[in-house]
C-alpha cells in the first residue's frame, strides 16, 4: 500500500508562519509523525510540497499506476483551483482533504472547497492531528477497495 502526501503553497512555512492558527510544528514534524505511523501500519509514503499550482498537478498525475490513496492539503489552492480539482478527479485514486485550521470559521472566501468536491472525505480545523485521522482514514478506505475486489475475485 502506498501514500503520496501533497503540500500546497505555504505549508513550508509551517511552524513560522501565523502559529496562532496554524500552531507550531514544522512540516518536517507532520512528515515524520505520517512516517511512523506508516511504518508501524506497513504502508509505502512519499511527501511533496510546492508552492505552484502546476507541480502539484503534475505530482497527482504521477501518482497515476504508482500509489494506492492520496492525502492533499491544497491550501489556498482549494479555494480557487479547478485544475487541481480536475487532477483529482481524472487520477480516480481515494483521496483525503486535510487543512489544519477549520475553514468554515474563517474568512468567506476560505469556506469553500472547490477540491473537496473530488475528495473522498475532508478533514479540517484539528491541526496537525488532521494528517493522522487522515491516514486511518486513507488506510480504510483502501482496506474497504482490496475486500471488494477480493470478494469479486470469489464470485468468479
Amino acid at each position: 500500500m502506498k501514500v503520496v502526501v501533497i503540500q500546497g503553497p505555504n505549508l513550508n512555512m509551517l511552524g513560522v508562519r501565523e502559529r496562532h492558527i496554524y500552531g507550531p510544528m514544522k512540516l518536517e514534524e507532520i512528515h515524520q509523525q505520517m512516517k511512523n505511523f506508516a511504518e508501524q501500519n506497513g504502508i509505502e509514503i512519499e511527501f511533496f510540497q510546492s508552492n505552484l499550482e502546476g507541480e502539484i498537478i503534475d505530482r497527482i498525475q504521477e501518482c497515476l499506476g504508482d500509489a494506492d490513496g492520496i492525502i492533499i492539503n491544497p491550501a489556498a489552492y482549494s479555494h480557487t483551483s479547478i485544475a487541481i480539482r480536475d487532477a483529482i478527479a481524472a487520477v480516480e485514486i481515494p483521496t483525503i482533504e486535510v487543512h489544519l485550521s477549520n475553514i468554515h470559521a474563517r474568512e468567506e472566501f476560505r469556506k469553500k472547497s472547490i477540491t473537496a468536491e473530488v475528495c473522498a472525505g475532508v478533514i479540517t480545523g484539528v491541526g496537525p492531528f488532521g494528517y493522522h485521522l487522515a491516514m486511518i482514514a486513507i488506510m480504510q478506505i483502501m482496506n474497504e477497495i482490496k475486500a471488494i475486489k477480493e470478494a469479486e475475485k470469489q464470485k468468479k
